[in-house]
């Protein structure tokens, strides 16, 4: 069910407030990022997929992460808003831009792997949580999640969880057993803080 005008006007933000929303998820969401880099999880959607070429390619996190959503700005210009194209593009280039110099702020000398995929999972999923809610999102599978349930009902969490967990089992082969189950448990995390969160009809974004 779609939010009525009323709602729509009471949860429209203004700019201002998009824009911090923006940058504090996008911080977050980096250092959830740099959890799962530091001790070798890997995770979902396009996050999950610039790790992994993270690991096998000389392109940072950032540089994969940055061109694999270029497809997904597409979709979301002409099928989605365009302030919520704009806001996802925004936090996209700040989340690619702060990943790759977040060392430079940050040193974790020791970090519990069990940890790491409890509150890295939990940071993406928040930081997510942060951006759905401003118009906005960290693109990849994110806009097409949030497309799905706009449109059709599908509950954005179990969409996302779903393709996650695929994307994880595809990665047998680049982690150790102990850390694949380590890196499902943070995409469970991430994906349950969204599912239980953001719901159809609370929040529209293609107004």
């Amino acid at each position: 069910m779609s939010a009525t005008v009323s709602e729509q006007k009471m949860i429209r933000h203004p700019i201002i407030e998009d824009f911090l929303a923006c940058v504090c998820a996008s911080f977050l969401m980096a250092l959830g990022v740099m959890f799962f880099k530091e001790v070798g999880l890997l995770t979902g959607g396009a996050a999950g997929i610039a790790l992994i070429i993270d690991q096998l390619t000389n392109l940072s996190f950032g540089q994969a992460f940055a061109l694999l959503n270029l497809p997904f700005y597409i979709l979301a210009w002409f099928r989605m808003s365009k302030r919520f194209t704009i806001n996802s593009v925004i936090c996209v280039v700040l989340i690619s831009i702060v990943v790759d110099q977040l060392h430079f702020l940050v040193s974790l000398e020791n970090i519990d792997p069990i940890f790491a995929a409890l509150m890295g999972g939990s940071m993406m999923g928040i930081s997510l949580i942060m951006l759905f809610r401003h118009q906005s999102s960290a693109g990849g599978l994110g806009v097409l999640a949030l497309f799905l349930q706009d449109k059709f009902g599908i509950r954005a969490g179990k969409f996302q969880m779903a393709a996650d967990v695929m994307i994880l089992v595809a990665s047998f082969f680049l982690v150790s057993p102990y850390l694949l189950v380590l890196s499902v448990v943070g995409a469970i995390v991430l994906n349950v803080h969204i599912a239980l969160n953001h719901k159809p009809g609370r929040y529209n974004i293609t107004g």
